[in-house]
């Protein structure tokens, strides 16, 4: 008899088929996955102990992450591929303003950004497919009339008891890929199998829909987290100048009590609170990009609006654990 084929590993150069990465630091979190674009924000002053373990299949992707704290995460999928998301039981969060637990199904369409607010707990686990695969396996089920691709990012009314099916499902594919990746990295037909298992869970979890009918509150949600961003952007493409409310107020074209709320129940701080938060982040991924000779700490505060180095120094430990000094030192001595 001929030997049973077990398949092959991922191609050379390619990422191994099961990826763990534990996450303390929020400004590196995009390096380590091709398919998502993420930047992350720590909403509170302690350090970061987030994980993500990607499981590539045949043509698919399973992508969990937890976190330890607080965070904000713009995310978008880089590449032709659909998104459809659930969460753990400890979850607690909003996409975009909409809340996010257990039992919420989010469907997300290639190229969205969404912004996720994740509390202490939070747990997500989202299956990454191009609409091909999911049209060809409701074909072979001849349904394919009932499927239809998300628009921008969706949260679907479906029976949470079959959603919180499908999160338990892939917990165990996670668990399992964690415990013993070779039985993905070296088994071309595990990785099938299980693309075909996630295909009926999910088209299974897509049919059991309800009756639910959203709440106007999703509306508000919605529109401040809009408020939220535009705000965010402003910022951002004002780097070098000093941030007023006022010249927030105008870019949202909102008043300052609208921003104010917009920003306390979609970031729980206030606007100039968290701007500095995200400025902080930028000179923080400057800092570790550097070389010895190519820009200084001060040059990086003033291009991110700090004119106040004492202040900027206090704030910058606070929020990362060490003096921007410490930052500067280690990305110096790894570019020698």
């Amino acid at each position: 008899m001929m030997p049973t084929d077990r398949g092959s590993p991922p191609q050379a150069g390619s990422p191994p088929a099961v990826t763990v990465v534990d996450i303390i630091d929020p400004t590196t979190a995009s390096e380590t996955i091709e398919v998502l674009e993420q930047d992350v924000v720590m909403l509170e002053s302690r350090p970061l102990r987030a994980r993500r373990v990607t499981v590539r299949l045949e043509g698919a992707l399973v992508v969990f992450h937890r976190t330890n704290l607080r965070v904000r995460t713009r995310a978008s999928v880089n590449r032709d591929l659909v998104a459809y998301g659930v969460f753990g039981p400890r979850t607690k969060g909003t996409a975009n303003g909409l809340p996010l637990r257990s039992g919420t199904m989010l469907a997300v369409q290639a190229g969205t950004e969404v912004s996720f607010v994740s509390e202490r707990g939070y747990e997500s686990l989202f299956a990454l497919l191009s609409p091909g695969e999911i049209e060809a396996h409701l074909r072979g089920r001849q349904q394919e009339d009932s499927f239809r691709l998300p628009r921008g990012a969706e949260i679907l009314h479906r029976d949470p008891t079959s959603v919180g099916c499908l999160f338990a499902w892939g917990k165990r594919l996670v668990d399992t890929a964690t415990r013993r990746p070779e039985l993905f990295n070296d088994r071309r037909e595990a990785r099938a199998a299980a693309q075909v298992e996630l295909l009926e869970m999910l088209v299974t979890t897509l049919g059991a829909a309800t009756g639910f009918q959203p709440p106007r509150s999703d509306r508000t949600r919605l529109a401040r987290s809009r408020i939220v961003k535009i705000a965010e952007d402003y910022a951002l493409a004002c780097a070098g100048d000093r941030l007023f409310v006022t010249e927030l107020c105008r870019a949202t074209g909102v008043s300052e009590r609208s921003l104010q709320y917009a920003f306390k129940e979609t970031m729980g701080t206030t606007p100039t609170s968290y701007l500095t938060r995200v400025r902080l982040h930028r000179v923080r991924k400057a800092l570790q990009a550097a070389t010895r000779t190519s820009t200084t700490i001060s040059a990086e505060a003033l291009n991110m609006g700090f004119w106040h180095f004492g202040e900027f120094s206090r704030s910058y430990r606070d929020c990362f654990g060490e003096p921007p000094s410490a930052t500067r030192r280690r990305s110096a001595a790894d570019t020698r």
